[in-house]
């Protein structure tokens, strides 16, 4: 079908774009789905070494989870967890970990490491 075929009083008379020729507009994302990547200390006391608090973390909020470090003993874990995942949802698992007992504390980046 030509352009010049097409009636401005029908629209199922318009010619159709390929699939492949439609550019998909994306949004911009707002600032609380930004995606963002923390790398954190998390300290853990005694009571919840035998937590699975990672997993747990993973399956509760949309975030990736990846441990960088650990070290537990039986009186402290201590663990150099990366998250990634929406702002806001990082955000809302560091709360809930604070929230369980767990120190949390953001890992200093030095110039090398990157």
């Amino acid at each position: 079908m030509n352009l010049r075929d097409a009636s401005p009083a029908n629209p199922y008379s318009w010619p159709m774009a390929k699939a492949s020729t439609v550019k998909k507009i994306k949004s911009a994302p707002t600032k609380g789905t930004t995606p963002t990547r923390q790398r954190l200390w998390l300290m853990y006391p005694p009571k919840l070494i035998q937590e699975p608090l990672v997993w747990k973390l993973g399956r509760q909020f949309k975030v990736t989870t990846n441990i960088r470090q650990a070290s537990v003993t039986d009186e402290i874990g201590v663990v150099c967890l990366e998250l990634d995942g929406a702002r806001d949802e990082v955000k809302a698992a560091i709360d809930w970990l604070e929230e369980t007992g767990v120190n949390v504390e953001p890992v200093e980046m030095s110039a090398i490491a990157g």
